[in-house]
């Protein structure tokens, strides 16, 4: 596959309501649930990049930045912003809308590796990515870089996983 594809092309979105069953003690939300619905837009987001099966390789980040509450409305954004030869780099924000005020908020931002499969759940090629807003432009620029922090974190986790064997 050597045709690129602009980002804006698998950008997905979803909208969810926080009903009471979503909810702590807190009556916000609880941060499995947000969880939750970040690996399936990414998933969703990252089948139609890929055009193909996919699973989540790793989370590399999550950043709960402000609750969302009981009653709230949670928007979530998705979109590739960096390739490798079979994996994807998904980018996820969630905002969360208040119906009585009409604020909204940020809540959540994600960065998830989902990496694509054929039938036999072997790895395949998928498509690069461009940018085509600053925005895009920025989260693709900013890819190597969080690539880089994933390979040194993989070894790392190598690294202690041997230790650990040996102590056994």
């Amino acid at each position: 596959m050597t045709n690129a594809v602009p980002i804006s092309y698998s950008r997905s979105f979803q909208t969810h309501l926080v009903l009471p069953p979503d909810t702590n003690h807190h009556h916000s939300i609880f941060g499995g649930k947000v969880l939750a619905y970040i690996d399936e837009i990414a998933a969703v987001t990252s089948m139609k990049h890929a055009k193909s099966e996919v699973v989540t390789a790793s989370f590399d980040s999550v950043d709960f930045i402000s609750p969302a509450y009981e009653g709230d409305i949670l928007e979530l954004e998705a979109l590739v912003t960096s390739t490798g030869h079979s994996s994807m780099e998904v980018y996820v924000r969630v905002m969360a809308r208040n119906i009585k005020t009409g604020e909204l908020k940020l809540t959540t931002e994600s960065f998830v590796t989902m990496v694509a499969v054929d039938e036999s759940g072997r790895p395949i090629e998928v498509p690069k990515v461009y940018p085509e807003t600053e925005r895009e432009r920025q989260l693709f620029e900013t890819g190597s870089t969080r690539r880089e922090l994933r390979r040194a974190k993989r070894e790392s986790t190598q690294v202690r996983r041997r230790l650990l064997e040996n102590l056994e």
